[in-house]
């Protein structure tokens, strides 16, 4: 008869410490969140801040241990000395981030909604490409063209929004929508049919069709879309005041996109759970020739992934230049079809999870533009961050399928 043993009182004291410096460290973080807002320093510095706090607090206390197991003390008494002398100093900093952050309360409180709102604004293009990508892995077909379907939709809808139709908003907006998204399928289609029918990459010929997209938008922008009444500039002529997204709060860049991008992942998820359709994706994309084996039609669903993939990379662009800008230039992306892939990834391939991890990448490019302002740094750590949180999410999903065994 077994029996469980009762755990002593140095367990017990042990356990109590480190969640202590458990709580400490994420209050430190919290703290440094609020002290990151102005003006004590830019709101960009807060999530760096954050990681960077609760990767020391939370890392001291097991390095901690590690030195004092033998590399550096030897007597037991020494090594709790050290262990308690650590998270002290976690306690005294958790205590003196969070004495700033009350300090610094009157000033940030104020700049709290704005920064929210132009986080969401900017996640509405992270939702439509976060949602593209997750389709077309679910089905194992790996989408990298997002960024031409984007440019791709955008031109469709200045074509279309910027007097070619004379409409109602009520007929004018979902028109814009359905060219973009007719748009973006169409270009992704082609590499559909390749992989399908010829085994062609299709990395490789959505990779190519993104240069390819690219400089036809500039081309356009240079000739026949070109603003007669833009200074010179290459932009398209601005979409007619009925074709434009409803702002959600006046005099902020948050629009109607943002809820229609939401509604769509709510689909999308609904689509994917409970649907004959989605079961068949989610078949073919685990293992494709079972799922032939089957009789599922791997072609037909396919092709059907492929088109509702580039459809939603290209209402992001129709979202970008009908909900933001109101016209079209060629830099009206900043590589945002590739962070699509990112969100996608944060998000597990779940299309409800699309929500978070695009605000999540929103609110590391809003904070780099901030940094670039007001301390000169480059734009391109927003990259960098995007780049290693998806490094982290596939070393992650390696480790959880595989176990690595050292001989």
């Amino acid at each position: 008869m077994s029996s469980l043993a009762q755990p002593s009182s140095a367990t017990i004291a042990s356990s109590n410490r480190n969640r202590l410096v458990g709580w400490s460290a994420i209050a430190s973080g919290l703290a440094f969140v609020i002290v990151g807002q102005k003006p004590y320093f830019p709101s960009s510095l807060s999530l760096v801040l954050l990681i960077a706090t609760l990767a020391f607090y939370l890392g001291m206390v097991p390095v901690a241990r590690w030195i004092a197991s033998g590399l550096v003390a030897r007597d037991s008494g020494e090594r709790a000395r050290i262990i308690r002398a650590v998270e002290i100093a976690c306690v005294a900093g958790a205590v003196i981030a969070a004495t700033t952050a009350i300090l610094a309360l009157p000033h940030w409180l104020p700049a709290v909604p704005a920064q929210i709102l132009n986080t969401s604004a900017l996640g509405v293009i992270g939702l439509w490409l976060g949602a593209a990508d997750v389709l077309a892995f679910r089905a194992r077909l790996y989408n990298v063209g997002a960024e031409g379907q984007l440019y791709l939709g955008a031109l469709a809808a200045v074509a279309v929004g910027t007097g070619a139709v004379e409409a109602p908003p009520i007929v004018l907006v979902p028109l814009i929508l359905a060219s973009a998204a007719l748009a973006g399928g169409l270009l992704m289609l082609g590499p559909t049919l390749l992989k399908t029918r010829l085994g062609v990459d299709e990395v490789v010929t959505t990779l190519l069709l993104n240069f390819v997209v690219l400089l036809f938008v500039q081309m356009m922008l240079e000739g026949p879309f070109k603003d007669p009444m833009g200074g010179g500039w290459p932009q398209s002529e601005p979409i007619l005041d009925a074709g434009m997204l409803p702002p959600l709060v006046e005099r902020m860049r948050l629009h109607g996109g943002f809820l229609l991008a939401v509604l769509l992942s709510v689909a999308l998820h609904i689509l994917s759970t409970r649907t004959v359709f989605g079961l068949k994706v989610r078949a073919v994309g685990d293992n494709l020739p079972a799922a032939a084996y089957a009789g599922i039609g791997v072609t037909r669903i396919m092709v059907a992934v492929g088109l509702l993939s580039g459809a939603l990379a290209g209402l992001a662009g129709a979202s970008e230049v009908a909900g933001l800008k109101g016209y079209l230039t060629a830099d009206i992306s900043r590589g945002f079809g590739y962070a699509g892939i990112v969100v996608a990834m944060i998000a597990g391939l779940r299309p409800l999870y699309v929500v978070p991890a695009a605000l999540f990448v929103a609110g590391i490019f809003v904070g780099a533009d901030t940094m670039s302002r007001t301390l000169g740094v480059s734009n391109y750590i927003a990259d960098l961050i995007v780049a290693l949180a998806l490094l982290c999410v596939l070393v992650g999903n390696l480790f959880t399928r595989f176990r690595v065994r050292l001989s």
